[in-house]
């Protein structure tokens, strides 16, 4: 009985953690243009939501994060996009650290047809 308590406050500790996530994302875009520093700030909350709970970050919001430097990744306005086609990825460019993201399609597209 006690442990299935523990487990269902677990469960809801990690939704809450989750949207608490997404939530701090959205800011973070909206403040960005207005005051990046707090953006970066939202950021670093983020993941330490995610490690101290265990909760994964989404791949859709990993992929619009700068690793290194913690800003979100805008096209054309702070990072640049390439299509590298013949090694079958995606890379995007932080401008303000240098920092690039691979994002790999080709086994992606193996598997669609």
């Amino acid at each position: 009985m006690n442990d299935l308590m523990f487990n269902k406050n677990k469960n809801i500790i990690k939704q809450i953690a989750a949207e608490r996530i997404e939530i701090l994302f959205n800011e973070a875009q909206k403040m960005h243009y207005k005051n990046s520093e707090l953006s970066k700030k939202y950021i670093k909350n983020m993941k330490m939501i995610s490690s101290h709970y265990k909760v994964k970050i989404p791949k859709d919001i990993k992929k619009n994060i700068c690793r290194k430097c913690n800003n979100i990744l805008i096209p054309g306005y702070n990072s640049s996009i390439r299509i590298a086609s013949s090694k079958g990825y995606i890379i995007k460019k932080c401008l303000s650290c240098g920092n690039e993201l691979h994002i790999f399609y080709k086994n992606k597209l193996k598997k669609i047809k």
